[in-house]
């Protein structure tokens, strides 16, 4: 079975072509991307309106070169899914008309898919690929999670982020240091510069005994002592940004090593945005390796929006029972939808 994924719910468009075959893993067969970032680079953040205007001008073409590359004529797609939520409300309902009018027009069944599952199950379009069950850390964007996974659709909240979360971290921190829009990415980049012992900041919730996320203190503490650097910050502003990654990324390893040692598991998947970041994953990587834990990682190309992961998420949830395509082609999106609410992932 074929399944095609749109992913429109931010600021990249797109589109991949999965093959599900039998009970092994469904296979990768082509993706595209359209990333929006030089467009919004002017307005120091994602505009709504532009990020939908341009997901219709981009999803037709991408499609058409996904099946170009994959050999792959249109009737021979099984299920057309598209990201339903959470996300931006008109960029959502652009992949989301897009899928559904395939769907009619091939008389093929559409599956509306949950934007954090598709980032959870990422990890599955890597060489190494998790098994079930396994600890996951999602951080992407303004989602900071920690899942105790047993299988598809079989997920339970183990703790979350009570405010800011850790892309928004990033994000924040570097705009209060002028970086620029996107700020983590920018971030990153110029903390390798620095050090991180420089200034002491604080590890929000790192000894609450639970495993919630605040980061919102972090970025206060950031501000303040950027007006304290006053004219020296441009000098330090690479010590500030290496203290501020070592800050987030010290309460991501700890709260995860948490979450492992409560569940008792040996296996942990990171997925999202932040998921890239090379600190985090050297961290982890050293951390795990102490405790003889497994950890896997979307490849690089995975951890941003795409629509890989959305039509992997898709044939995975076939295959699983945990969802059923329809021919029913009324939809709706879901800008604001949890992932372990009952029902949601369906």
């Amino acid at each position: 079975m074929l399944v095609l994924g749109i992913e429109s719910s931010c600021d990249e468009t797109g589109v991949a072509l999965v093959e599900a075959r039998g009970a092994g893993v469904p296979v990768l067969r082509a993706q595209a991307l359209h990333s929006q970032v030089d467009m919004h680079q002017a307005y120091g953040g994602v505009v709504p309106e532009l990020a939908s205007r341009d997901h219709i001008r981009r999803v037709l073409p991408l499609t058409e070169s996904v099946l170009r590359d994959a050999g792959v004529q249109l009737a021979q797609l099984g299920v057309v899914a598209y990201t339903r939520g959470p996300g931006l409300a008109g960029a959502l309902l652009v992949g989301a008309g897009v899928a559904c009018a395939l769907g009619a027009a091939l008389d093929k069944p559409v599956l509306g898919v949950h934007h954090l599952e598709g980032h959870l199950l990422s990890p599955f379009l890597s060489a190494d690929p998790p098994q079930f069950p396994f600890i996951a850390l999602l951080v992407s964007g303004g989602h900071t999670q920690l899942m105790h996974v047993e299988g598809v659709g079989r997920y339970a909240l183990l703790g979350e982020t009570i405010d800011d979360a850790a892309g928004e971290a990033f994000d924040k921190s570097a705009k209060l240091m002028g970086l620029g829009y996107p700020g983590g990415p920018a971030l990153a980049r110029l903390a390798a510069q620095g050090d991180p012992r420089a200034f002491k900041l604080p590890r929000p919730l790192l000894h609450s005994g639970d495993l919630d996320f605040s980061f919102a203190g972090l970025k206060t503490a950031v501000l303040t002592q950027a007006k304290k650097l006053g004219d020296d910050l441009e000098a330090r502003k690479a010590d500030l940004a290496a203290s501020t990654q070592a800050a987030i990324v010290e309460v991501l390893v700890k709260k995860s090593l948490a979450a492992l040692e409560r569940t008792g598991l040996q296996r942990i998947v990171i997925a999202g945005g932040v998921g890239a970041n090379r600190l985090l994953r050297a961290e982890l990587n050293a951390a795990c390796e102490r405790r003889g834990v497994r950890v896997h990682y979307p490849e690089l190309d995975f951890c941003t929006d795409n629509g890989a992961m959305i039509a992997m998420a898709a044939a995975m949830r076939l295959a699983a029972g945990a969802g059923e395509a329809t021919r029913d082609y009324a939809f709706d999106v879901k800008p604001r939808w949890p992932l372990v609410e009952p029902g949601a992932a369906s």
